[in-house]
């Protein structure tokens, strides 16, 4: 069950993983996993698992490669270089292409600037081992 509305009752966290799973395919194995490493601020990744991927992902609304093209130009404003190098894979699972990707950053380096832009297409060349 995905979350559409605050009326339709969901498990954020199932939801997460099953959004985190289509669009990182071979990453997370099937079943409950425990993504905590036992350091310092260990909660992290499962907050974001409820309340990025299961609250949001998983909604209704946008396809994913639409949610995908929105990250992406959040992420490039943000200068967020490790997140970027997920979501530029992210990207290529919900169907965008490389040269849709590059075209991207292009666009971006017009409202975010070419610093962040820069920054952007040196994540995705590793993230893309390119």
């Amino acid at each position: 069950m995905t979350a559409t509305n605050a009326e339709e009752p969901t498990d954020l966290r199932e939801a997460g993983l099953r959004a985190m799973r289509d669009a990182l395919p071979g990453v997370f194995p099937e079943g409950d996993i425990d993504l905590r490493d036992g350091r310092l601020g260990e909660e992290l990744v499962e907050i974001g698992l409820t309340s990025v991927w299961g609250a949001l992902w998983a909604r209704e609304g946008l396809a994913p490669r639409d949610r995908s093209l929105v990250t992406l130009g959040i992420l490039i404003a943000f200068g967020a270089e490790t997140e970027l190098q997920t979501h530029f894979r992210v990207g290529l699972t919900n169907g965008l292409t490389r040269e849709e990707l590059a075209e991207v950053v292009y666009h971006a380096a017009g409202y975010a600037g070419f610093p962040a832009a820069t920054a952007a297409r040196t994540a995705a060349r590793k993230a893309l081992a390119d």
